[in-house]
């Protein structure tokens, strides 16, 4: 019997990205799988493109009555909801890492007796995640920093930059983040200093990109990585910098990298700061100053106690979704070969590691949120 999967319609407002494209799905289908998709009014793949290469359209919503051996796959955390869930998830569930409330999200699945296995801890051989979306991650961020940047330069009373969407095409997005620049130098007579943690990552190379790409010269973008962050922060070069990317990937505590008393320094230039990572409610964040995520429809959240110049955070937890095409696609080839062993996953050492550090995970939590409930949706 073949294997179902069954693509949900992701429910993040402004959430554009697939776990699956067209392309993907007819390689699972190829090989033999069977691949349900829910109509969704926000994917950037129109449903006809899915129903084109053989998927099955299934309703929106619909993964909560399908049987229990389908594997749901999708991307960002489910609803916040009480309901047992009783089959496999594949998805970023952002519960792993002491995240505000990641009790409530985890004991879900023992709950009703379904699985996890978490996007984010997917590794191969080498213990390098298997996809991840870090590249347009930091080159939508840097993006909407320099654009951020720009628009404090003429408007540094406002409370948020104005509401940004999803670009057809990297081209697009490109020329309107030019045009902002231009209109900063304008201001300035010169372009932002730019510095980027975790350069050397796929999040920081995405970052250091754009900055290139848009015409910020090489010396204006400073890139740190692990040998400039060991002495550990604050760090004065930062407040010294226009613009800060913060694209570490945060595993165990560090000290912050920038605080109110480094802020205060008379040498501050910087007035914005993009927290790619986003470990908002992570306790050990390293980028302290700020409590909660900033969206498409507000980018930017002002710093309080912070007018000269003033300060704003970009915290937004869905940014390749600016690009939703072309970063879907790269997450979804680089994941197809792992896909494409789902079958027989109990023999898949990638999908055995993340069911085993689920059932680490679950055995974390208190005995009777792990304890299997009667009453399961579905």
């Amino acid at each position: 019997m073949a294997t179902i999967l069954h693509l949900r319609s992701e429910c993040k407002p402004l959430e554009h990205r697939s776990a699956l494209t067209p392309t993907t799905t007819k390689a699972l289908l190829d090989a033999g799988y069977k691949v349900n998709v829910e109509r969704s009014p926000e994917r950037i793949f129109d449903d006809s493109e899915f129903e084109a290469v053989g998927a099955t359209l299934v309703p929106e919503g619909s993964w909560v009555d399908a049987p229990k051996d389908h594997i749901i796959i999708g991307l960002k955390e489910l609803p916040v909801d009480k309901f047992a869930l009783k089959h496999t998830h594949v998805q970023f569930a952002h519960c792993y890492k002491g995240q505000g409330g990641w009790q409530d999200v985890l004991s879900r699945f023992p709950q009703g007796g379904g699985t996890l296995l978490d996007l984010e801890f997917l590794q191969d051989d080498t213990g390098r995640r298997v996809a991840a979306f870090g590249y347009h991650a930091g080159y939508a961020g840097a993006a909407l920093a320099v654009e951020a940047w720009a628009y404090q330069l003429q408007h540094p009373d406002a409370e948020s930059m104005p509401s940004v969407s999803s670009y057809p095409n990297q081209d697009l997005l490109l020329k309107d983040v030019g045009a902002r620049l231009a209109e900063g130098e304008k201001v300035t007579g010169r372009k932002p200093r730019v510095l980027v943690i975790g350069a050397l990552g796929r999040c920081g190379r995405g970052a250091v990109d754009l900055c290139k790409q848009v015409g910020i010269p090489d010396e204006n973008i400073l890139k740190w990585d692990m040998a400039e962050t060991a002495k550990g922060g604050p760090f004065s070069e930062i407040v010294e910098s226009d613009i800060f990317v913060n694209c570490i990937y945060l595993s165990d505590p560090i000290p912050p990298f920038l605080n109110q008393e480094s802020l205060s320094s008379e040498k501050r230039k910087l007035t914005v700061v993009c927290d790619v990572s986003c470990d908002t409610t992570n306790p050990h964040n390293p980028v302290p100053i700020y409590t909660k995520n900033s969206t498409f429809s507000s980018p930017t959240i002002k710093v309080e106690g912070y007018d000269n110049p003033p300060l704003c955070v970009i915290s937004i937890d869905h940014l390749p979704s600016l690009l939703p095409r072309e970063a879907s696609e790269a997450f979804s080839e680089a994941l197809l070969p792992s896909l494409l062993t789902l079958k027989d996953r109990k023999s898949s050492r990638v999908w055995q590691q993340a069911e085993d550090l689920f059932s680490t995970k679950v055995a974390s939590l208190p005995e009777a949120m792990r304890t299997a409930v009667k009453s399961v949706t579905g």
